[in-house]
């Protein structure tokens, strides 16, 4: 018989928890990062970085449009601002990397550079509250870890980095907004959205941070 998942959006994070250490998705990047590699890989990274940004706003726009209620706006409008106030040091990050501006071109143009678009685009088109929120809660878990373990394994490598480039991808993610995430998750729940959906499409937008760095490795 299917796993039954209780509506609880805690125990839906540890299941998630549980996948993520049974079938991790990997980080590719982290693989093939050496010094000879490291700045094709570093600007290929604030590269994906830059093509992901309009598909977050407009995703978050979208669930703030479907749910303009509390605590859903505000998570969805505080995502929003997180990546608006992003933008700047991401181009501080491409100007010391001899970069072009990242927002103005579509590279790189590899398909798994858009994979994260696609899978966070369809779950605000098609997901639920607790689906979005739940996908959220994941992004920032997964990808806030994968850059502290980017930015760690530079430092151990002795690569030089600039720093700009460290400081942008040295945070962690804030526990206050995930613990924010986790409370719409709930809220979705207790209005009847479905915690099988909410765990599949949150597991789907986990898989496709992987081809995220994917992205960023694929030029080695």
């Amino acid at each position: 018989m299917p796993d039954i998942i209780p509506s609880d959006a805690r125990e839906i994070a540890r299941r998630l928890e549980e996948r993520r250490e049974q079938a991790p998705v990997g980080n590719e990047l982290l693989d093939r990062l050496d010094a000879d590699r490291a700045p094709e890989l570093f600007r290929r990274l604030v590269g994906t970085e830059a093509q992901c940004h309009p598909a977050e706003m407009i995703a978050y726009g979208t669930m703030l449009a479907c749910f303009p209620r509390r605590p859903a706006a505000d998570l969805f409008i505080r995502l929003s601002r997180l990546v608006c106030d992003a933008q700047p040091k991401l181009r501080k990050c491409a100007d010391a990397l001899d970069m072009p501006d990242p927002f103005e071109s579509f590279w790189p143009p590899d398909p798994e550079t858009y994979a994260f678009n696609g899978t966070l685009s369809w779950v605000a088109n098609q997901g639920s509250q607790a689906s979005f929120a739940l996908s959220s809660y994941t992004d920032m878990v997964v990808y806030f870890s994968g850059c502290v373990s980017l930015v760690q394994r530079v430092r151990d490598l002795k690569i030089d980095a600039p720093v700009e480039f460290v400081e942008y991808y040295e945070g962690g993610a804030s526990e206050e907004l995930t613990e924010l995430a986790l409370d719409v998750v709930q809220d979705g729940l207790d209005r009847g959205d479905d915690p099988q959906e909410a765990l599949f499409h949150a597991r789907l937008l986990e898989e496709s941070i992987a081809d995220f760095w994917k992205s960023a490795a694929n030029s080695c």
